[in-house]
């Protein structure tokens, strides 16, 4: 019988004391002057005993055309087995493609887990959800700055949209391999949404980078016994360098925010 998925993430999270998840994008821009592959393995090598999972963003690889898949597919085959995988693809379309691309993602690809746009409902969402085994994180409330343009919007209920899909999502987790997406940079919202889902996984992108607060994200974040929160950073991590020195530094950042997010559970449960 196959792991379930939010078993692995624990699985990983206990064994490694890590909420911290690393987007392996391989941005050519910003590569250093190595192989794509042999950056992406340096980048998990490095980082293996510091990470809860890695989020490989579907983009990066398909830029690249075929080679850009076998680059994915060679990504996926070197991450050691007990390490979830999620596939960010924020796919949202009607039942019978949707089928086929989690076919596709979990089937083909061999992903834990995949990100989904709710916008089309449930029949868009129910294929991935019925890989029993398999993560589905749907998005909630996503971190971009755009995000407010329809998310906040009230809706007829009296709730912002964001509100509805947390509840939605709740509604639909039949067999408790639903998650939701929630920014670190809307982080009064992410203790909503924790509120509402307090037993849902969350993938809290927006470290980082994009500015949000590392320690509000853990705080509201986790669930009540300080798991189910996967902070992810990309950026901040993969480019710590762009020299010779990359690996090291990738893990000198990922092991320094490993080591501030478990400070931030520790604070938390001093409070409580």
């Amino acid at each position: 019988m196959a792991v379930r998925f939010i078993d692995k993430l624990l699985g990983t999270t206990r064994q490694n004391n890590s909420l911290l998840c690393i987007g392996l994008d391989p941005d050519l821009d910003l590569l250093p002057k190595v192989k794509a592959l042999d950056f992406n393995k340096a980048i998990i090598d490095a980082t293996v005993d510091l990470v809860c999972a890695y989020k490989p963003n579907l983009a990066f690889y398909q830029v690249l055309s075929s080679k850009g898949i076998s680059l994915l597919e060679s990504t996926i085959k070197y991450i050691p087995e007990g390490i979830p995988i999620i596939c960010d693809a924020k796919y949202g379309d009607i039942g019978n493609t949707a089928k086929v691309y989690a076919e596709a993602i979990f089937s083909t690809l061999g992903f834990d887990a995949v990100t989904i746009n709710p916008y089309l409902g449930l029949d868009s969402i129910e294929p991935f959800i019925n890989y029993r085994d398999r993560g589905v994180f749907v998005l909630c409330r996503t971190s971009n700055p755009g995000a407010a343009d329809f998310q906040s919007l009230s809706c007829a209920t009296n709730l912002a949209l964001y509100e509805v899909v947390a509840q939605k999502a709740k509604e639909w987790n039949i067999y408790g391999n639903i998650g939701l997406v929630v920014g670190a940079t809307y982080p009064e919202e992410l203790r909503q949404i924790r509120q509402l889902c307090p037993e849902m996984p969350l993938l809290i992108p927006g470290i980082g980078a994009q500015g949000g607060d590392l320690t509000l994200a853990v705080s509201y974040g986790v669930d009540a016994q300080g798991e189910k929160a996967i902070i992810n950073v990309s950026r901040q991590v993969l480019y710590a360098s762009q020299k010779e020195d990359f690996a090291e530094a990738a893990r000198h950042q990922a092991k320094q925010l490993r080591d501030q997010i478990n400070s931030c559970l520790a604070s938390r449960s001093e409070v409580k």
